[in-house]
């Protein structure tokens, strides 16, 4: 297991290597040269762009200005091109923000889908399955920024509570209990719209595997011995019907970033998302390589902790 891991870990920062280099790549071949940052703007003189483009290493070989972003990047010195800012420090403040929106969409997500989809394949054909799937399919054609006015419009006519943003305005003076509530109150319906989507797919692929792990010989084995059903479904079917589940569970980290872009606009909420999209409009290309960086690594994480997971789950993985 050891050295499973230690190849794993060396494959993950090949991997990242070559991400790092693509991505670098790709933004520069990208229309538009980097010093470009507002040439509309009269203020911008010939010698305040090659001032700029000095400052930033743009007037070197591309190759030199890879090493110089990324040694840059690690020494935490990259600043915003917009503000000025660290990009490590925005990054960070974002990521705080995005958080706790990507952990009750989780938690929503994934304990609310198992249940509906194992129902659905034990009751295969009956009314709660058919309402089950006409119900996913509906939430999973209907566009997220749709479904996000509609469910603003019904909470704000309805409860009349303010939405929009991560507190309320003017809140700041309010007591400790207070602004923990408004905090959750502001967290919960941008989750549960994200956690919408998940569930109406989560739930088909569970019925799906619990439906075709019902159909094997030992399951049918299990009930020919006289097996409690209970004992059969959840015991013998349903850790098996798992485990492509574990490869999945590795996956949402990159959701931290690309899963939330709509939402976080929606609701004005300042995360990681929202940060990414606002700095591809304004050609902020540190924000824009060191968002992808991260993306990255999130991804290589989740693919570790998935096989990490499935060997362990899973002992014939290690054949």
């Amino acid at each position: 297991m050891v050295s499973f891991i230690g190849r794993s870990i060396i494959q993950k920062i090949v991997t990242l290597f070559f991400v790092s280099v693509v991505s670098f790549l790709i933004i520069h071949l990208a229309p538009g040269e980097p010093s470009q940052v507002d040439p509309l703007n009269p203020k911008f003189t010939p010698e305040m762009v090659e001032r700029f483009r000095q400052e930033f290493h743009l007037d070197k070989p591309l190759y030199i200005q890879y090493l110089y972003f990324y040694h840059d990047l690690f020494t935490g010195r990259t600043t915003s091109w917009k503000d000025n800012q660290s990009v490590l420090t925005k990054i960070w403040e974002r990521f705080l923000n995005s958080l706790p929106l990507f952990i009750v969409g989780t938690i929503l997500t994934w304990t609310l889908s198992f249940p509906i989809g194992i129902r659905s394949a034990l009751f295969r054909g009956g009314a709660y399955d058919r309402g089950a799937t006409f119900f996913s399919y509906l939430l999973i054609s209907i566009p997220g920024f749709f479904f996000a006015y509609i469910l603003i419009i019904f909470v704000v006519t309805r409860f009349h509570v303010p939405v929009i943003g991560m507190q309320t305005f003017g809140i700041g003076d309010a007591t400790l209990p207070n602004l923990i509530m408004d905090r959750i109150w502001h967290l919960l319906i941008p989750s549960v719209l994200g956690a919408t989507a998940g569930i109406a797919v989560l739930s088909r692929y569970v019925r799906s595997q619990m439906l075709e792990v019902e159909g094997q010989d030992y399951v049918r084995t299990a009930k020919a011995k006289g097996l409690p059903p209970d004992q059969v479904h959840y015991k013998h079917a349903l850790r098996n019907a798992l485990l492509p589940f574990v490869t999945m569970f590795g996956l949402i980290l990159p959701g931290l970033i690309g899963g939330s872009v709509i939402i976080e606009s929606i609701f004005s909420w300042p995360g990681m998302g929202r940060m990414a999209y606002e700095a591809i409009l304004a050609r902020d290309y540190p924000i824009i390589l060191t968002v992808n960086f991260v993306s990255a690594i999130l991804v290589l994480a989740g693919t570790f902790v998935s096989d990490v997971l499935y060997m362990v789950v899973d002992p014939r993985i290690r054949l």
